[in-house]
């Protein structure tokens, strides 16, 4: 190491051109231009000619495999009540709420069992009631995550739920 070689720290972020050397002390001036005291043990010489001619190999990156379960669009459980029964004139409000309840809980053990990963709950947008049962039967559940297709809560006709 002489006088205006370039060095670095080993175990600091610094660097910068020798001004002096005392035996194993070596003194040097960092870019802010503050000088600094090391060892020369605790020194390397910065010599960025030995990576000319040095060719950089990219290599390519993998494509990352996924099942083809996990890319499959997310099943659709459609809560509209025309859509669980043929003939909707038979059943009172209580009634259908209860079978839509059902249905919904039905759906979730059906995705758990089949190892479903996404699940799309349409519930429409009426007064409140159906969606709120939505959403007290999912969080009741354990192992997964919902959340609104729409930033609104209020104005969300559907949800999306994940399973762990």
């Amino acid at each position: 190491m002489k006088i205006g070689d370039h060095v670095s720290v080993l175990d600091d972020d610094l660097a910068g051109t020798i001004t002096s050397v005392h035996g194993e002390t070596v003194v040097f001036r960092d870019t802010h231009g503050f000088t600094h005291q090391y060892q020369k043990n605790q020194l390397v010489l910065q010599n960025p000619s030995i990576y000319e001619g040095l060719e950089i190999v990219v290599k390519k990156e993998m494509p990352k495999k996924s099942s083809k379960k996990h890319n499959k669009k997310p099943l659709i459980l459609d809560l509209h009540f025309d859509n669980i029964v043929k003939d909707t004139s038979r059943y009172s409000s209580f009634e259908r709420l209860f079978m839509q309840r059902e249905k919904l809980i039905e759906t979730l053990d059906f995705c758990r069992k089949n190892h479903l990963k996404n699940l799309e709950v349409i519930h429409g947008i009426g007064d409140g009631v159906l969606q709120q049962m939505v959403h007290d039967v999912l969080s009741a559940q354990t192992g997964l995550e919902y959340y609104n297709n729409a930033i609104l809560h209020h104005e969300s006709g559907s949800v999306t739920v994940k399973f762990d």
